[in-house]
């Protein structure tokens, strides 16, 4: 068969991501049993505690590890070689998280996340803004520290 390369990737791929599913399902249960043991305890200390009205704490949405965004930003302004504005240094920075930049509200975030990121940078002197005429500001690595 000609697509023996194709099926064998194919079968290997869905071979991983069962994998994961089983993996997850095994965390799920481990954490499910450890909620299990945290309601008794909250019981031992209060057993009037009413334990469905404790809301799940969810993650934040596309939370950035520490310096994550600094590095992404001082990445793409040292490969540019010329100043960039924060909408192009966004994009890059949504591309480098894997962030879908067709989610409008969360790229207006992600901008203000870059604007504050490019702010700190300037403070440790490590980046410079330049206004042109026409422009918001375009934002280059420091010539002088």
């Amino acid at each position: 068969m000609k697509n023996d390369h194709v099926l064998s990737g194919l079968i290997a791929k869905r071979a991983e991501l069962a994998g994961k599913i089983e993996t997850m399902q095994r965390e799920m249960r481990e954490l499910v049993a450890t909620i299990g043991h945290i309601d008794a305890a909250i019981r031992a200390f209060d057993p009037n505690a009413d334990i469905e009205d404790i809301k799940p704490k969810l993650p934040p949405r596309f939370q950035a590890f520490k310096g994550e965004v600094s590095r992404l930003v001082l990445d793409a302004l040292r490969k540019s070689r010329k100043p960039m504005p924060v909408s192009d240094l966004t994009l890059i920075v949504a591309a480098g998280r894997g962030i879908n930049p067709d989610d409008k509200p969360f790229m207006r975030v992600l901008s203000r996340r870059v604007g504050a990121c490019l702010r700190n940078l300037r403070k440790k002197k490590l980046v410079a803004m330049t206004r042109p005429p026409g422009s918001l500001g375009l934002w280059q690595i420091s010539l002088s520290p």
